[in-house]
């Protein structure tokens, strides 16, 4: 028997943002059919018109390209980022435009007594839903207008009375869901209720327009959030009813805070966008993303797109839910943006210093200085304040050495300022030659590194912490630092 080829979709409702949860599953999405030469589809599923959110297909696509996932087939944006295009040949892939499709199998669900014409109203439904919960029972359609004869609901439709369509689902045994990540999931169809499948306005709800989607466009793999796991026997069913081949099911487990609890914007940022915006790196967010819940290698934490790419293996996720742990997160967004060829890392980090400084040669230095440093670019901004300074305020960090006097710190300054004017201006900028050349005249002195380079780093920070004076001397230049040196000695003078 030939296998089939792997053909795996993203389906988001065009309502806003990529909750981080979802772009893990497109991350899954993109290893699998990258891993074995198959198709990626992007479809957009917008059957629920009242929240769509204009501008949403757009901006999400564009969230994909940032993070450089490009499904090779369905919805996506012409060269101008602004055209809505579709490519590929199961199209349509904007949900809304297949309505006919769905209300065709939605007749042929019909016709074979796996669904029915509903007349309950609004009041009768809410009225059901209190009595259930004044009596502590599950929450769900009561079959009042299954066993309607067929005729009749067929002439009350044909006068125009206003109507949805139901699943008609099993009253006795088990529902079997074979998930790759969960294995076999059983659930008792007593527990299942009548799913609307097709609204008062005509459009198919998500569980049949899904899953006549994913049969029309030859899916082989679902993978979505383990929220969906408990509506996966209504979307069996539906496959089964209709005698098509079901996909393989892979319900992800959820992204938790902390505290275990689901992942939300009460708790901190929950949308791909944000995290982007704020500067994270997609090979940063990737790596992180994919190994929530999931490792090919127990001993490995950093992986290349690639090897992800070629290690991923779907029964290996785990099925308990992953702490979002944004220390891990910055951890790995550090070394990504220390890995960055010299030209990358500064196109990312000089838009955030001074635009009033014209010194393109010391916004270069001082970029590089912080790099061993930075979580985010944008940390830049903060780190690098002092240096920018006209004059800077002593009074906030000691310039003396724990217990040595004033006296001290002005006699080691005024040595220091003798020691950096003997550098030629080229080895000023070299912070291997600036720190080989005053830690030997300090031994010559006979003094201690602490209450000789204390005073120095501080005079040329204004901060009790900031990188060391080599580095600092090596990024302000020879007569930059020697201006800082002369200001905290009119400080210390005065």
């Amino acid at each position: 028997m030939t296998q089939k080829r792997v053909r795996v979709r993203a389906a988001p409702s065009p309502t806003g943002f990529i909750h981080v949860g979802n772009l893990r599953t497109f991350i899954y999405d993109d290893f699998l059919a990258k891993q074995s030469g198959g198709d990626f589809v992007l479809r957009i599923e917008d059957t629920d018109q009242e929240r769509f959110v204009p501008g949403a297909i757009e901006k999400l696509i564009l969230t994909l390209k940032r993070m450089g996932i490009e499904p090779n087939e369905g919805v996506w944006l012409a060269d101008d980022d602004k055209t809505i295009v579709q490519r590929g040949d199961h199209g349509p892939y904007i949900q809304s435009e297949r309505k006919t499709r769905h209300q065709e199998v939605a007749k042929e669900l019909l016709a074979r007594d796996k669904a029915y014409y509903c007349f309950c109203t609004e009041e009768r439904l809410g009225e059901m839903r209190k009595l259930q919960e004044a009596a502590h029972q599950p929450t769900g359609y009561d079959g009042h207008c299954r066993r309607i004869d067929k005729i009749e609901a067929e002439k009350r439709v044909a006068a125009g009375e206003e109507h949805v369509i139901r699943l008609k689902m099993p009253e006795e045994g088990a529902a079997v869901v074979n998930d790759i990540i969960r294995g076999t999931v059983k659930f008792d169809w007593k527990l299942v209720d009548d799913q609307v499948i097709v609204k008062k306005d005509g459009m198919a709800t998500y569980h049949l327009a899904a899953m006549v989607d994913d049969h029309d466009m030859e899916i082989t793999h679902i993978l979505r959030g383990e929220e969906w796991l408990s509506s996966a026997p209504k979307h069996v069913f539906i496959f089964e009813a209709m005698g098509w081949e079901a996909p393989a099911f892979a319900h992800v487990p959820l992204i938790l805070n902390p505290d275990r609890s689901k992942l939300s914007k009460r708790q901190g940022d929950v949308f791909a966008e944000q995290y982007l915006d704020k500067g994270y790196l997609p090979e940063a967010l990737i790596n992180f993303l994919a190994l929530l819940g999931y490792n090919p290698k127990d001993d490995q934490e950093i992986y290349t797109r690639e090897e992800l790419t070629r290690l991923f293996d779907l029964s290996k996720v785990n099925k308990a839910g992953a702490i979002f742990n944004i220390e891990k997160l910055n951890w790995l967004n550090n070394h990504y943006l220390r890995q960055k060829s010299e030209a990358d890392y500064l196109a990312l980090v000089l838009p955030h210093l001074p635009a009033e400084e014209t010194d393109a040669d010391l916004k270069r230095r001082v970029a590089l200085l912080f790099r061993e440093r930075l979580v985010l670019p944008s940390e830049i901004t903060a780190l690098s304040t002092f240096i920018f300074l006209t004059h800077l305020d002593y009074s906030t960090a000691s310039l003396t050495w724990k217990d040595r006097t004033k006296d001290e710190a002005i006699e080691r300054l005024k040595t220091a300022k003798a020691w950096i004017s003997e550098l030629s201006d080229t080895d000023a900028l070299d912070v291997s030659k600036v720190e080989t050349t005053i830690k030997s005249k300090i031994v010559e002195k006979g003094w201690g590194n602490g209450d000789t380079l204390w005073p120095l780093r501080v005079s040329l920070s204004g901060l009790d912490k900031s990188p060391s004076p080599f580095e600092l001397i090596a990024t302000y230049g020879k007569n930059r630092a020697l201006a800082r040196i002369d200001d905290a000695l009119a400080y210390l003078l005065k």
